[in-house]
């Protein structure tokens, strides 16, 4: 056989496969508030919050290598600036979204360049010290509640929509589609040139250092991008909850400890891992939240399990016996006539 029948291709059989059954699950899930009910479609939210964040903290550390305890100061972040932004000037919630990601944005740019001069468990803490001074700093402002926080006003929710039913579907609407624009965002994001950047420095720091990659540079986008999107999906969080307080938005439980579960559960540095992560994370917390302090033990002794038997996660597990790859982001060569 001629060697011109091989090629190099990120597709496979698999990923087109799994391309063909996204697009319908979407169209079923964007479908949901006229098959689902009203708890359905909260944890159906719930559920889309979760994997918008753990996709975000895993390009983050399964990428570029930054480990951060702290993400939980752009989820609070932007869920106070959606706050006063609607409140104090009189922005639609629906337009205070984008711009409070924009605005996480813009503050990770003096966040990045200050826990970027440090290293390894260093730059863990610095995230998280990061977080307590935000948390501590919105606990000053006595316009947005205090320490006790702040509901948002009768007359910004109505404003929404026109009935109760159709706020619940637009929330919906919107967290489905932010756990879309992420996934797409970092997917698009791993196929460029950045991307293959990234895959370098996750593989070895020193060697892309050699090769000319500007380490510094590839990892400050990487931060901007995920501070901004984590922000825009706190101020999801907590339109949903039509409630904030400094300890529930900066909650580093509910917003960085059961996200790195998810991520380190299901597989770091992979694209499916949050997405198995997470379905795996909500199955354990539906089966056996009235268990009280236990269930979280029970959390604890599943990540010590999988982290002994699939270091590199469950579909980390599966991609090294099978082979298969949902979203195709490797390069790999192919026989055109076993392809066809």
């Amino acid at each position: 056989m001629s060697s011109s029948s091989y090629t190099i291709s990120r597709s496979s059989r698999a990923s087109r496969l799994a391309a063909i059954f996204g697009i319908l699950l979407l169209v079923a899930l964007a479908a949901a508030p006229w098959w689902a009910g009203r708890a359905d479609m909260r944890l159906l939210s719930e559920i889309f919050l979760y994997l918008s964040l753990a996709c975000l903290w895993n390009l983050l550390a399964g990428y570029a290598g930054l480990v951060s305890v702290g993400q939980q100061a752009f989820v609070g972040f932007g869920g106070y600036m959606l706050f006063a932004l609607a409140m104090f000037a009189g922005l639609s919630p629906l337009a205070a979204i984008p711009l409070a990601g924009l605005l996480g944005a813009l503050i990770a740019v003096p966040v990045a360049v200050l826990i970027f001069r440090l290293r390894g468990a260093y730059f863990a803490i610095g995230t998280w010290v990061i977080a307590e001074v935000f948390r501590l700093s919105f606990a000053q402002v006595s316009a947005l509640g205090g320490g006790s926080g702040t509901s948002l006003p009768v007359g910004i929710v109505k404003a929404m929509a026109s009935n109760r039913s159709m706020r619940e579907a637009t929330t919906y609407w919107l967290a489905l589609g932010m756990a879309v624009l992420v996934l797409v965002v970092i997917y698009l994001l791993l196929r460029s040139r950045n991307g293959l950047a990234l895959t370098a420095i996750r593989d070895s720091e020193l060697a892309s250092t050699n090769y000319g990659i500007d380490i510094w540079r590839h990892k400050f986008v990487v931060y901007v991008i995920a501070a901004g999107l984590t922000a825009s999906t706190g101020a999801l969080i907590f339109l949903q909850k039509l409630r904030i307080s400094p300890d529930a938005a900066f909650s580093v439980n509910d917003w960085t400890a059961f996200v790195i579960f998810i991520v380190v559960i299901g597989g770091i540095g992979t694209l499916e891992g949050p997405i198995i992560g997470v379905i795996v994370f909500f199955l354990l917390r539906e089966t056996l939240a009235d268990l009280g302090t236990t269930y979280l033990l029970i959390l604890g002794l599943v990540a010590i399990v999988v982290m002994l038997k699939a270091p590199k996660g469950i579909w980390g597990l599966i991609k090294a016996r099978y082979g298969i790859e949902l979203f195709p982001l490797s390069r790999r060569v192919v026989d055109r006539d076993l392809e066809n």
